[in-house]
């Protein structure tokens, strides 16, 4: 994972500890004072986003424990795509531009730019440097993807 990711992973636990539980447990409190429980669904769903946002910070959790930050030492002057790269393609057969960021895969959100180097065209970049040519078959048939810059 890059040092961006487990910083917005570390901004979102803050996030939920700090803000989110407080919240929720006050909906809990308004929803009780409703009266019967076992009929109030605003307390049900009160409670539903309780496991969840406390199932979130579980999770979390654990992710930020056992999270490698990679080193990008070489970031901005790689010959080569490393996780951490930002990697400008050309669609040989439409010509059209692609930019990626290279990430881990919790990180990943394919309409930010941003792929996971265990995605089909991820995996297909790494290692590759500006010049390169790359095939990959994805869900919408095979794209032919030219390696212009990495930065």
């Amino acid at each position: 994972m890059t040092q961006q990711g487990r910083d917005q992973l570390e901004a979102e636990l803050r996030h939920l500890r700090s803000t989110k539980r407080r919240e929720v447990a006050l909906r809990i409190k308004r929803a009780a004072e409703l009266g019967d429980r076992s009929e109030n669904s605003e307390y049900e769903d009160a409670k539903n986003e309780q496991a969840f946002v406390e199932g979130r910070i579980q999770e979390l959790d654990l992710l930020l424990r056992n999270v490698q930050v990679i080193d990008e030492p070489g970031r901005g002057r790689s010959e080569v795509v490393t996780i951490g790269n930002t990697v400008h393609l050309i669609d040989t057969a439409t010509k059209e531009p692609m930019v990626y960021t290279i990430v881990g895969p919790v990180e990943a959100s394919p309409s930010e730019g941003r792929i996971s180097h265990l995605s089909p065209v991820g995996a297909a970049l790494l290692g590759r440097a500006v010049g390169e040519t790359i095939r990959v078959a994805v869900p919408a048939g095979t794209l032919e993807l030219r390696v212009s810059r990495i930065t």
